[in-house]
């Protein structure tokens, strides 16, 4: 998969479910590897995200078309007060 990274950014960022995760706001490089290692997302999806932004793994993404589609966003990403009544068994 070869595209420029400008076009990247802007991008919707969907889950494999179809479920909304953010926008491209930036790439992160490995200039040794000459590779993206992570995609910096904002304007996220209130609620799946507590934060302003979030650096989504480039491992996760399925595809770079139109959108970029990944893979088990609600699996990683939950907001704390989910994560904590989880642990708690409510």
């Amino acid at each position: 998969m070869r595209a420029e990274i400008s076009t990247l950014f802007g991008l919707d960022i969907y889950s494999d479910k179809g479920l909304y995760v953010g926008k491209v706001d930036d790439v992160e490089l490995d200039l040794n590897e000459q590779k993206i290692i992570g995609i910096a997302a904002r304007k996220l999806n209130p609620s799946l995200f507590d934060q302003n932004g979030v650096i989504i793994p480039f491992r996760w993404v399925v595809a770079i078309g139109d959108i970029i589609l990944m893979r088990q966003v609600a699996k990683h990403f939950k907001k704390p007060a989910e994560k904590k009544n989880k642990d708690e068994g409510t």
